[in-house]
């Protein structure tokens, strides 16, 4: 690839920081922004034409083994991208090349194996989770058309992955513009043109996922860069494999331990009846527009910080850091105001019921407040693991955020019982858990640098 070609594409290692920042920043959290308008038409649909049980359906347990699923996976295909973006700042399109191809393969065979796993275990992760029984039918049904489709999630995860790592962050936004305008129409159609139900919804997010997924292989099939897709190149390479699973298996390791947390916390809201799971699924659909900004100031640190690491510009990354974390914070603050601000209205845009809406904006009054303390662990945990740093890092999200929220549910709920005993374990554990980033930031980060290039 000519010289002139990348520079003009990789303008991370150069130019303003925080232009650079928002240059790459707005495209993720738009696109995220579409991706949640689409999860949440799903809700509001069944909700508002099907009845609260679907609502609890899709939106309950349902939401919460979808996530530890995803969620395994993305952990372990960041691995990819921080190597890919490393790679893609030193300009080593040979082990770029590389690593993308393995990265491809390693989609293909995850997605047949959480597939599998997935499809055969719904019934039984949804009976050990307490789901209530008249949503018990629904839920298996919609795990098992999502877990057949999981292929395509997996890919475009891992396609929009390898785009962002080389700083295209617009094309995967594009992608889900177009996913988003399909899954909203196909939800119409299925559930209140044909009467199909969770049937529909679930149908209608695997066609749209599966034209993502469609949509971003072309895109890298026909790219001329560096990091163009080879169909026949597609295979496990043992060195670049290693590399992607020294990041990747404690950032999955940090995502499961999350996700698990998350499940038994749905065990707990399950045990509270179904107008208590409509409003606690119904919340993370409303604050999930606050986690997409955050995810993608996530996202934006990451490949700032690989990149610059392995173009070797370690002032450069730093600084970064710091900017990010400013912007992060000032967003949160706006995002979780709003959200308080309008807590009754958003959640009537989901359901009618009252019972479900007193809940849910009781829910939204303790628990948005404490939101901006994640923001610390989300820049420094992407920052960290953006230079290749994820052991330490995993084991403070790990012990802080995840064995301290289980230890505050085993020992305070059956003492307390009541969805705000289950809803403080929150703030709690994220204030722990940033004091001690802080702490290894500020003294770790980065004790020492490798030269450009041999990151991985």
């Amino acid at each position: 690839m000519k010289k002139e070609a990348k520079t003009a594409v990789n303008q991370i290692t150069e130019g303003v920081i925080w232009k650079q920042l928002l240059l790459f920043f707005f495209p993720i959290v738009f696109g995220t922004f579409f991706q949640q308008i689409y999860n949440t038409a799903d809700t509001i649909v069944v909700g508002r034409f099907v009845g609260k049980q679907a609502l609890a359906a899709v939106g309950g347990s349902t939401t919460v083994i979808v996530n530890l699923a995803v969620g395994l996976f993305v952990g372990l295909s960041s691995g990819a991208s921080v190597i890919l973006a490393q790679f893609y700042g030193a300009k080593d399109d040979d082990s770029l090349e590389k690593t993308l191809h393995t990265a491809f393969a390693f989609s293909i065979i995850g997605s047949i194996v959480l597939g599998v796993i997935g499809y055969a275990g719904s019934r039984w992760m949804l009976q050990i989770m307490d789901t209530p029984a008249d949503v018990l039918e629904d839920s298996v049904l919609y795990l098992h058309i999502y877990f057949i489709g999981m292929l395509f999630n997996l890919l475009y995860n891992m396609g929009a992955g390898i785009l962002r790592a080389v700083g295209d962050s617009k094309r995967p936004l594009y992608v889900l513009i177009i996913t988003c305008t399909v899954n909203i129409i196909l939800d119409l159609l299925l559930v209140i043109g044909f009467g199909l139900g969770v049937l529909g919804v679930a149908a209608a997010t695997v066609i749209s996922q599966a034209i993502s997924a469609v949509i971003v292989i072309v895109m890298l099939l026909k790219t001329k860069e560096s990091y163009r897709l080879i169909p026949s190149r597609i295979r496990f390479h043992s060195r670049y494999l290693k590399a992607i699973l020294r990041i990747g298996i404690p950032a999955a390791l940090e995502s499961t331990m999350y996700n698990v947390s998350n499940l038994i916390i749905q065990v707990y809201v399950n045990k509270l009846g179904t107008d208590t799971v409509a409003a606690w699924g119904t919340l993370s659909k409303i604050d999930a527009f606050f986690w997409m900004v955050l995810n993608a100031f996530g996202i934006s640190i990451t490949t700032f910080v690989g990149q610059n690491y392995g173009a070797g510009k370690f002032t450069r990354m730093k600084k970064s850091v710091r900017i990010c974390m400013i912007m992060a914070l000032f967003s949160s603050v706006a995002i979780s105001g709003t959200i308080i601000l309008f807590g009754k209205e958003l959640f009537g845009l989901f359901t009618s019921d009252q019972k479900v809406l007193q809940i849910g904006v009781h829910m939204i009054f303790r628990m948005l407040p404490a939101y901006s303390i994640f923001v610390v662990i989300s820049i420094l945990s992407g920052a960290l693991r953006g230079a290749g740093k994820v052991l330490i890092p995993m084991v403070l999200t790990c012990g802080g955020v995840c064995t301290l929220r289980l230890l505050w549910l085993f020992t305070m709920v059956p003492r307390y019982p009541g969805i705000d005993t289950i809803m403080l374990s929150y703030p709690i554990s994220w204030s722990i858990t940033a004091a001690l980033f802080v702490i290894y930031y500020l003294k770790r980060f980065p004790k020492s640098y490798p030269e450009a290039g041999q990151n991985a």
